[in-house]
């Protein structure tokens, strides 16, 4: 016998039900991800949590009961892997920002001993003034999630932004478009 459920499964609107069964059916979806979205069909097709556990491959009806806690509070985002999870930033945003500003900043040929940035010379400026224990790949980690990729011309540079020169001078331009190419980009791989 099902026992009454405290917190039930609100009904889906059309779009939701479509990306659940989208996510189901994906053979390229995250596994975790997938495994949510199966146990909310279930328990939408009137299983209860322990079925719908079984069902979805959760050794537990608790962690259904909380993915419908979730799912009725924020929707599809209850799919994703819930904030808390995984290490936490070791750099605080004062320390990230000082690694922007530093990257921005215009290598000076005498000091730092080249014209452009690389993430070795970068970690040996960012040593040398405030940040003794940095690694390359923080900077990396914090570079990229800024928006910065590393070009054919072996600088640091912020994506979708170009500096062109006109009969005015130097101006810098955003390509309105970076989005949608990246995402592109990502889909095709």
């Amino acid at each position: 016998m099902a026992h009454f459920q405290k917190h039930p499964l609100r009904a889906f609107s059309k779009q939701e039900e479509q990306e659940l069964q989208r996510i189901v059916k994906a053979s390229s979806e995250r596994i975790d991800v997938a495994r949510r979205a199966k146990a909310l069909l279930a328990v939408a097709a009137s299983q209860s949590f322990p079925q719908a556990a079984l069902v979805a491959g959760f050794r537990e009806a608790r962690s259904v009961r909380e993915l419908v806690e979730r799912f009725n509070e924020h929707g599809l985002a209850a799919l994703s892997i819930a904030a808390g999870r995984g290490r936490k930033p070791t750099y605080t945003s004062a320390q990230q920002a000082r690694i922007l500003q530093e990257v921005q900043r215009t290598p000076d040929r005498q000091i730092d001993q080249t014209a452009t940035w690389s993430l070795s010379l970068l970690r040996k400026a960012l040593q040398a003034s405030d940040l003794p224990h940095i690694a390359n790949e923080t900077i990396r980690q914090v570079l990229h999630g800024s928006g910065y990729s590393y070009q054919r011309t072996r600088t640091w540079c912020r994506t979708g932004y170009a500096l062109r020169k006109r009969k005015g001078g130097t101006v810098t331009t955003y390509d309105e478009q970076t989005l949608e190419k990246n995402r592109r980009g990502r889909d095709a791989d």
